[in-house]
């Protein structure tokens, strides 16, 4: 009997050993608690629910989380760069390689008149010198006589007037024979039109400067003589105040500064840095080169095999030659802005140490062609607001009239720096004395072309001041689409046409 008992006392300890076994690896099994949440894990995995809130896809407006879109900008990046590459490919096996660094087409009268054209148009600049000067004595002496009456105070303002129709007349004697001398010899002794550029490029600046030069000097003057009144000069003015300003020295570095708008005193830097200078120009250098590159290899070939379309007025193939090049065109124009604004201007600003660098602002986000021209060539539109919107308005003139004549101006002088280079200033393709060339000898394109910006800036304004983002992005693509992807290509179709039908293809296939 005591084994009996022995034996079913042993029997339940082990089965109490196992089943605390048991319920200990039924512990380690069962669901632990979430260290985060402290919620058990189900072990039924097939009925989770996924779907436990509402939610909105990530392109739906109703969406509340912002989606970055960095991916669709990096195929954007690879899908142009791959086009790019098929294009070099296809322009190589169509084409071969086209650039030659021997051939040329430029006279050796080109280079020796370009050059004494190119270092006589600042000789202007020193004349202005010498009108103003000449102003600057006549208004000591009348300071320097001790005023006594209101008679002599109105006999001195009637002087004043009579001295600045003389000095009025002198000025634009000089500035205008700047433009004219410049053009004259440009259009008819200067064939190579890059050469041409140059020198009209140079002159429109001198002329500029020329301008300023004396509308600025004649509002110090005066004020000079009415010290008084209340001349509301800048505070800038004060340590250099007029006639200190007439000197050489001061007139030179208006000439060399990177500026169209001309002030005694401008806001300088410490110093220079050579680095910044030297980066800036191997930008330049290295651009140039860029753009001549793919103006040879691939803007000459699409303007060549564009001539007979146009000559037969094929405007299915005109159209798709205008989208073609547009692509180049563009990346010609980004590359010359870049070289011109932010590398050239800015290492002159640095060797001149000349402190305000603002040439341009992010132009290329525009909501209207109106921000548009205010942003991209900062320097042009200063003089252009200085000197001829502000005066104007202040005349009684309506801002869209001030606009208007703005408009006029600039689209003259663009007409001068494109046409007369490429000897066709009023963009006439026909042959010299032929009825269609008499009956079109006022069309310009460069002309009309800034003259359209008119109505586009009027039909754009809406979009600039509309605070729903989408106004400003229909006027950004207008902006896109009507100066870069149509305007600038087909500007260069038809000066490249004209070229053509005087110089070259054009005028031989009609003979």
């Amino acid at each position: 009997m005591a084994s009996q008992t022995e034996a079913i006392t042993t029997s339940r300890k082990q089965s109490t050993q196992s089943g605390e076994t048991t319920g200990h690896a039924s512990n380690q099994s069962a669901p632990s608690a979430h260290p985060a949440t402290g919620k058990r894990r189900s072990k039924y995995r097939h009925v989770a629910a996924y779907h436990s809130q509402a939610r909105h896809s990530s392109l739906s407006r109703e969406s509340e989380e912002t989606i970055s879109f960095l991916g669709f900008r990096n195929l954007m990046v690879l899908v142009l760069v791959a086009m790019n590459l098929r294009l070099i490919i296809e322009n190589f096996m169509k084409y071969g390689v086209l650039i030659c660094i021997k051939c040329h087409d430029y006279r050796k009268q080109d280079l020796v008149l370009g050059s004494i054209l190119f270092a006589l148009v600042p000789c202007h600049l020193f004349v202005a010198y010498l009108v103003e000067l000449s102003a600057a004595a006549a208004a000591k002496q009348t300071v320097g006589r001790q005023k006594k009456t209101a008679e002599e105070k109105e006999h001195d303002q009637q002087r004043f007037r009579s001295d600045w129709r003389y000095t009025a007349f002198l000025h634009t004697v000089n500035a205008t024979l700047c433009l004219a001398v410049t053009s004259f010899v440009v259009y008819f002794y200067i064939h190579h039109p890059g050469i041409g550029t140059l020198c009209q490029l140079h002159a429109i600046i001198v002329w500029l400067k020329n301008c300023s030069y004396a509308f600025t000097n004649r509002d110090l003057r005066l004020a000079y003589l009415n010290p008084s009144a209340e001349s509301g000069l800048p505070e800038i003015y004060a340590s250099c105040p007029y006639p200190q300003n007439i000197t050489l020295n001061n007139l030179g570095y208006f000439w060399m500064a990177p500026t169209l708008v001309y002030q005694p005193v401008y806001p300088r830097s410490e110093g220079i840095r050579w680095p910044f200078v030297f980066k800036r120009l191997a930008e330049f250098f290295g651009l140039s080169v860029f753009i001549w590159l793919l103006s040879a290899q691939y803007a000459a070939p699409v303007l060549r095999n564009s001539i007979e379309k146009i000559a037969i007025m094929d405007i299915a193939s005109i159209l798709e030659r205008v989208m073609k090049l547009s692509t180049i065109s563009l990346i010609i124009w980004l590359a010359g802005f870049f070289a011109l604004f932010q590398a050239l201007l800015n290492a002159l600003a640095e060797v001149m140490r000349f402190g305000d660098r603002e040439f341009y602002t992010d132009w290329w986000n525009s909501s209207s062609l109106g921000v548009y021209w205010r942003s991209w060539n900062r320097p042009v539109y200063l003089f252009m607001k200085r000197h001829v919107f502000s005066p104007l308005v202040g005349r009684g003139w309506s801002p869209l009239a001030a606009s208007g004549m703005v408009f006029f101006l600039s689209a003259v002088l663009h007409e001068m720096l494109v046409g007369i280079p490429t000897h066709n200033f009023i963009g006439n393709p026909y042959p010299p004395y032929s009825r269609l060339s008499l009956a079109n000898s006022f069309i310009g394109v460069a002309f009309f072309g800034m003259m359209f910006q008119l109505p586009l800036i009027i039909l754009t304004v809406p979009l600039e001041k509309k605070r729903d983002p989408l106004g400003k992005t229909i006027g950004n693509c207008i902006f896109w689409v009507s100066f870069c992807l149509v305007g600038q290509p087909l500007g260069a179709l038809l000066y490249f046409f004209a070229w053509q039908a005087k110089y070259g293809s054009v005028s031989r296939m009609r003979t």
